[in-house]
């Protein structure tokens, strides 16, 4: 049944103006339902995601949420729109439900990965905003589509990755726990004072305000090799902070020992 009653007139039958002037009412009511329903579409999405995040704070249900409804309502609104076209809708679902199987036959990827996607909202394993390592990337996790998540690297690329492979792959997420260790091996020459490069490290570690004071660095002997004596050295820092206080203190730790005379081993490499 069309919205407009000009467009209730048929189309196929009667005098030229009249089959015109029906074709003009069924186009017009097909246009105004597709316009209206997209936009509709867009706004419930929207306004789902916005209610979703404000109550349980939850960026990533809430944009996995405004995808699955736009895409939904979008289905529904050119189903809509057709049948104002005077296409039977009856039949075209039915013939949507059998093209529907020949095509999930034809896209189980696609399927897996959409299973995937729910399965990642369920089990939470990241969210949106986490720092994450898998299927050989890492960066931070920008969105979880319906059937690919999309995580913005650290060198500033955009990537799309399946959720199938993330399911299926090991996930390392450095975010989650809030803390990481950093775990650094320094090798000393044979005749470098022991005891006081482990005073110094631990003077460096007290003097960098991102290292924090609880759980304490751990500072010990790891082996005695023939190019020295290993020393290693564990601090915690906030995940955020571990790349820039790894790199800060392993250039603190050679400026220091070169200031106080103590040699680290060196390994030669042949050319």
């Amino acid at each position: 049944m069309s919205i407009f009653p000009f467009a209730s007139l048929s189309p196929w039958s009667g005098p030229l103006h009249e089959r015109l002037w029906a074709w003009t009412g069924h186009i017009a009511a097909a246009l105004l339902v597709l316009l209206v329903g997209l936009w509709l579409a867009r706004w419930l999405g929207r306004l789902s995601a916005r209610t979703l995040e404000r109550v349980h704070h939850d960026l990533t249900v809430a944009r996995f949420l405004e995808s699955l409804i736009k895409i939904s309502l979008y289905i529904v609104v050119v189903i809509a729109a057709l049948g104002q076209l005077g296409v039977q809708t009856t039949s075209l679902l039915a013939m949507l439900g059998a093209a529907g199987l020949a095509i999930g036959l034809a896209l189980q990827k696609s399927l897996a990965d959409f299973a995937a996607g729910v399965l990642l909202l369920i089990l939470r394993p990241y969210k949106v905003g986490d720092s994450i390592e898998v299927v050989g990337v890492s960066g931070t996790v920008e969105r979880i589509h319906l059937f690919q998540s999309v995580i913005n690297s650290f060198d500033n690329r955009q990537l799309f990755v399946p959720n199938s492979k993330i399911l299926s792959d090991v996930l390392i997420n450095t975010s989650v726990l809030g803390q990481r260790r950093i775990d650094l091996l320094i090798t000393l020459a044979p005749q470098a004072d022991l005891l006081r490069a482990k005073q110094l490290l631990a003077e460096l570690c007290d003097a960098d305000e991102r290292i924090l004071s609880e759980p304490a660095p751990a500072i010990g002997v790891q082996d005695l090799t023939e190019l020295g004596v290993q020393v290693y050295l564990r601090p915690w820092v906030r995940a955020a902070d571990y790349g820039g206080t790894r790199s800060d203190l392993l250039e603190a730790i050679k400026m220091r020992f070169d200031a106080e005379g103590i040699e680290l081993a060196l390994r030669l490499i042949p050319v």
